[in-house]
């Protein structure tokens, strides 16, 4: 899921890491909502409440959204700047490292989040910024990887994409209905998944309240695991295999 990228992606690639990278976001997103009153997983309605407050005149909200946008900005950036700076010795380096960071991020607040948080205001402003930062992180990661084709949070945009290629599939101009299927398959995906990861993401916050968060670090190992696995069997089975136990004479 994390080696190949843009054209080189096969469609169960970009299926597998659009339902998982979705299904985290769903999560990680109402989880948030839920603790904190507060979307974690997008910003589209930080700006809406960054214009209200301007608005007001509340200059300490105004200070703590515009910190907000930028922690999901500087996710964004320290995704990016990694798989460029990687790239060029090991892709599955490069796109993996932005999710580790994610991973150890999103465990902090689990084990802080389940035994240290007192629900004060700066706790709550810092924990969500720190979960905004861990989406940015994704966001920018998995749209890198599938060449923009995949946004695991980013809905409007989603539907938006999705009108456009339902209309393209249905359009009797279109010569190839198979890729316009496959795009459209892939955005329901993301939809689907998210959706349940929210319903998931709700129901386990209800039951375990912030250690549902330990949970997320597992599903991004998971996906790291899949891209490793294949190879370090390979290296196993190279390691065991017989070899030429004969010297010249």
């Amino acid at each position: 899921m994390l080696k190949a990228v843009k054209d080189q992606r096969t469609l169960k690639e970009n299926l597998m890491l659009a339902s998982s990278t979705a299904f985290v976001a769903g999560v990680t997103n109402v989880a948030g909502m839920l603790a904190f009153l507060v979307f974690t997983s997008n910003i589209t309605g930080h700006v809406a409440n960054l214009a209200k407050h301007i608005v007001e005149q509340n200059y300490h909200q105004m200070i703590i959204f515009v910190v907000w946008l930028m922690m999901f900005f500087a996710g964004a950036f320290v995704s990016s700047f990694i798989i460029r700076s990687f790239e060029d010795k090991s892709r599955w380096k490069a796109n993996s490292t932005p999710m580790i960071v994610e991973a150890v991020i999103l465990l902090i607040v689990a084990i802080y989040g389940h035994n240290f948080y007192k629900e004060t205001q700066l706790e709550r402003e810092i924990v969500i910024s720190a979960i905004l930062f861990s989406m940015g992180l994704q966001n920018s990661l998995v749209s890198n990887i599938s060449g923009g084709l995949i946004k695991s949070s980013h809905l409007t945009g989603l539907f938006t994409d999705l009108g456009s290629e339902v209309a393209e599939w249905f359009h009797p101009r279109t010569k190839n209905t198979e890729a316009a299927g496959n795009k459209i398959l892939i955005r329901c995906t993301v939809l689907g998944f998210y959706l349940f990861g929210g319903l998931a993401g709700g129901y386990f916050f209800n039951l375990y309240e912030f250690a549902i968060f330990y949970f997320i670090p597992l599903i991004l190992l998971t996906i790291m695991y899949y891209d490793i696995s294949p190879l370090a069997l390979h290296k196993l089975s190279r390691m065991f295999a017989p070899g030429k136990r004969q010297t010249a004479s």
